[in-house]
């Protein structure tokens, strides 16, 4: 959470359009030139008078100056005034209030006019600095204009630039928010649109006054209270849905196989004796019997799942507007199979694997499979509906009634318990965290689903090569690999907090 936040003024607290136009065309008609049209004077709003004229009417600079005195001369006195507030503005500020944030106004506009407007629409009293520049035509540009509100704002103490944001509906808001290291966030209410908001590389945008109060108030909501009836039974049901159906269509899938033993002699994937009578099925057979489960455990939580995600999507995008360095993903591939690889190294050197019995028979189990159905219903069918329930539903569920760190861990005690074993139970632990992280990190949850799907895919197929047994799992191999998620991990969050 920051909570040092500059605004801008024109096109972000108030629409100045009539006032800024009509002064403009005052101007403009001192010069000789008409325009009736207050629609194409729009572009100065925002961005320094002086650069407007000379940009917009190719005027040199002494032009320019005697326009922006021939602008003021309207505006000081009735320009000022034709102004309104956006709506929604004045709770937003109150609100912002109530949770001790910092503010301050940092506008182009010369400051004896910022200060009189929030005079007029009575909201002066909930900013500590208001900075502007000044009549004699300097402090017009918005770094300067930035560096002199954090000084204001911050005072004698050190400005700590990761707690503040710069809010502003154009580029030269932007711009300045970069070239003095804070974060910008651009509103696209204003005069400003998406496109020149991206172009000039906002870290965020919103889209209206109601969406930047839900944006800059996140994380200051009061301690929730315990989760509710409702949320427990959600997550109850979908897990005993998920499981039942499952269970149901593995079962069924199996006496299927009975039937077909009968009419069907030597069918594959049955085990038949010396007379022909099948005894039992073969781990392809209960392969496919489990990938049938999967399939219909994934179908009956998929749209609660997937409008949970969405729901979820939906309230995160503020924090993913930006499209993310290709370096963060290859920092979580790092991450994820270091990770992978030292826990499995690990578990595997301590005795762990070889004193667990239920996990030797699983992982029989498992490698008693053809690679390419082993593929199909370790690396996709088991990673999809696991994560649409463990990480769609289940930690959405918890993180909506407490905080994401705690749901976070009670998320992936409960993955863990249910792999049903001490060995997947420990493993399925830490990377559930690890798929958690970077379903955070990220704001998609596309990124656990691959996580998953990845990690199951390479440990399988490691476990069917000779590196699986060989000097590859030794101790100083494993060090090094939990190293390496240990410093993906470290590196990720110096970039960016997610709990």
């Amino acid at each position: 959470m920051k909570n040092y936040l500059l605004f801008d003024l024109d096109g972000t607290l108030t629409d100045p359009k009539e006032g800024i136009c009509t002064c403009v065309q005052y101007a403009l008609a001192s010069f000789g030139i008409e325009e009736p049209d207050i629609d194409k004077l729009t572009p100065f709003i925002g961005p320094p008078l002086k650069d407007s004229f000379m940009e917009f009417y190719h005027m040199d600079e002494q032009q320019a100056e005697s326009a922006v005195a021939k602008y003021r001369e309207r505006f000081q006195d009735q320009g000022i005034f034709e102004n309104r507030l956006y709506e929604g503005i004045p709770k937003m500020l109150e609100a912002l209030n109530s949770k001790g944030m910092f503010m301050a106004v940092a506008s182009s506009k010369p400051t004896v006019f910022v200060e009189r407007i929030l005079e007029h629409f009575h909201i002066k009293k909930y900013f500590k600095a208001i900075v502007g520049s000044e009549l004699d035509g300097t402090r017009v540009n918005k770094d300067e204009v930035v560096e002199e509100a954090l000084r204001q704002l911050f005072g004698d103490k050190p400005i700590e630039k990761e707690k503040v944001y710069m809010i502003g509906d154009r580029r030269f808001d932007m711009e300045g928010a970069r070239a003095m290291g804070v974060e910008g966030v651009g509103v696209t209410y204003g005069y400003g649109d998406m496109e020149e908001l991206r172009e000039a590389k906002a870290d965020y945008i919103v889209r209206s006054v109601e969406e930047l109060q839900r944006f800059l108030l996140r994380g200051t909501e009061d301690t929730k209270k315990g989760m509710g009836f409702q949320t427990v039974w959600q997550m109850i049901y979908s897990f005993l849905m998920f499981v039942l159906v499952r269970t149901i269509a593995l079962s069924l899938t199996m006496n299927l196989y009975l039937v077909i033993a009968k009419r069907v002699p030597g069918f594959p994937l049955l085990i038949y004796d010396g007379e022909g009578t099948a005894t039992g099925v073969t781990g392809n057979g209960s392969a496919v019997a489990q990938l049938i489960g999967f399939l219909a455990g994934t179908a009956m939580i998929f749209k609660t799942a997937r409008a949970m995600i969405q729901k979820e999507a939906s309230a995160s995008k503020l924090l993913h507007i930006g499209k993310e360095p290709v370096k963060n993903y290859l920092l979580l591939g790092i991450t994820t199979l270091g990770a992978m690889l030292g826990l499995n190294m690990l578990l595997d050197l301590t005795g762990v694997t070889d004193n667990s019995a239920a996990y030797q028979a699983v992982a029989g189990q498992q490698y008693a499979v053809s690679i390419w159905l082993g593929l199909l219903l370790y690396a996709l069918a088991a990673p999809v509906g696991e994560e649409l329930l463990f990480r769609g539903i289940i930690y959405n569920c918890l993180k909506s009634t407490s905080g994401k760190l705690a749901a976070m861990l009670m998320a992936a005690v409960f993955f863990g318990i249910y792999h049903g074993n001490l060995v997947q139970g420990v493993y399925g632990f830490f990377m559930a965290c690890l798929m958690i992280y970077g379903y955070e990190y990220f704001g998609d949850f596309k990124v656990p689903v691959i996580m998953h799907a990845a990690v199951n895919m390479i440990s399988y197929l490691l476990s069917n090569t000779s590196l699986a047994v060989s000097g590859f799992v030794c101790w100083p191999v494993c060090v090094v690999c939990l190293c390496l998620a240990a410093g993906g991990l470290f590196m990720l969050n110096r970039q960016r907090k997610v709990f």
